[in-house]
């Protein structure tokens, strides 16, 4: 089996995944990724696709991060991960889709506006 590219994007976080047949590690920006990300929640978030499609000891992930939170990242290469499985076998397209994971989140920050502290806050109106 050949190396499978993806890409993954969640706010500013961008995740492109190198797949490939393997034991199950994942390298996240040459470190493991249960050292890289630190809370049980965020494993879970990133493992979750590959537990679904029972491929969880089938292949090795060598993934570069780049940008955002460590929760941004995590969604980003949850997302990558689910498109390269989908990649490798088509039918474990509806059961990710099911729960959500091949769907790119379009939430960003709003950008701050000129005269205002933030993208929305206002300064305090005074009539006199």
């Amino acid at each position: 089996m050949e190396v499978i590219n993806a890409l993954g994007r969640r706010k500013t976080a961008v995740a492109r995944i190198y797949l490939k047949e393997g034991s199950g590690n994942i390298i996240v920006n040459g470190r493991d990724y249960k050292e890289y990300f630190p809370t049980a929640i965020l494993h879970y978030v990133i493992t979750h696709p590959l537990v679904l499609t029972n491929a969880a000891e089938k292949y090795d992930i060598k993934v570069n991060l780049d940008g955002g939170g460590v929760k941004g990242q995590a969604e980003a290469l949850c997302l990558a991960i689910s498109r390269a499985l989908v990649k490798i076998n088509p039918e474990d397209r509806p059961t990710l889709k099911a729960k959500g994971y091949m769907r790119r989140d379009p939430r960003m920050v709003e950008r701050k506006k000129p005269g205002r502290p933030k993208a929305r806050k206002r300064f305090q109106f005074s009539k006199r």
